[in-house]
């Protein structure tokens, strides 16, 4: 069974940067996506990036422009560049990867908190 475990969190000031990475215990090669969502405080998760194991990437639209997801499958972590945060990116940030079945499955990080404030 694949483990994921997110690291890089931490306090940044708006418009600051951060990196997060997404280590899986065992080959991401498996993993047909990997994403990242977050969840702030009384809401719910939202999906944050997703990318494909040809590389192709997507963004929700308020990040987009900002963020920057990639994945390196020698070294079997993914990471998501943070740039100019702002307080409502404040939140739980969690990483996933998808393996497609029959049965799909999905594996889910423990997460990361991101807090960004002056």
């Amino acid at each position: 069974q694949v483990q994921l475990v997110e690291s890089g969190g931490g306090l940044v000031q708006p418009g600051g940067s951060l990196r997060l990475s997404c280590a899986a215990s065992g080959s991401i090669f498996s993993f047909s996506s990997m994403g990242w969502y977050r969840q702030a405080p009384g809401k719910q998760r939202e999906w944050v990036a997703t990318i494909t194991s040809g590389g192709t990437t997507d963004y929700a639209d308020s990040v987009k422009g900002r963020f920057a997801i990639s994945r390196d499958n020698a070294k079997n972590t993914m990471y998501l560049q943070m740039n100019s945060l702002k307080p409502e990116d404040t939140a739980e940030y969690y990483c996933r990867g998808t393996v497609v079945g029959p049965p799909t499955k999905r594996y889910w990080g423990r997460g990361t908190q991101v807090t960004v404030s002056s």
